[in-house]
């Protein structure tokens, strides 16, 4: 189990599926090299903000700048913010299970 209560077999199987960002889309890495930027440093994200939710549905990657601009704003809302608009992140260029995640409402 990580730090974020993620049990070791759901972690391996959600860094399987998502190799890039669930919503921009950059490719992902696990550690920081040095003198590198963080931006594409994978981070645990839960799309519904409630972590008591750990189900492969609700628990993804993505990278440091998407889920610091995500934060704990609705997913819809989020997406509609002027970060969303200027990187080109909308409902149809995100990854299957956040579409699935919008699917839901």
């Amino acid at each position: 189990m990580n730090n974020w209560n993620i049990p070791a077999d759901l972690e391996k199987e959600i860094k399987e599926r998502d190799k890039k960002c669930v919503y921009c889309g950059i490719e992902l890495t696990e550690t920081i090299c040095p003198n590198k930027s963080r931006k594409n440093l994978g981070t645990w994200e839960h799309i519904i903000n409630d972590a008591t939710i750990i189900t492969i549905a609700n628990i993804a990657r993505c990278c440091a700048p998407c889920n610091s601009s995500k934060g704990k704003k609705l997913l819809a809302e989020w997406l509609e913010s002027n970060y969303c608009k200027e990187k080109g992140i909308n409902k149809n260029t995100v990854a299957t299970v956040i579409k699935k995640a919008l699917n839901k409402k």
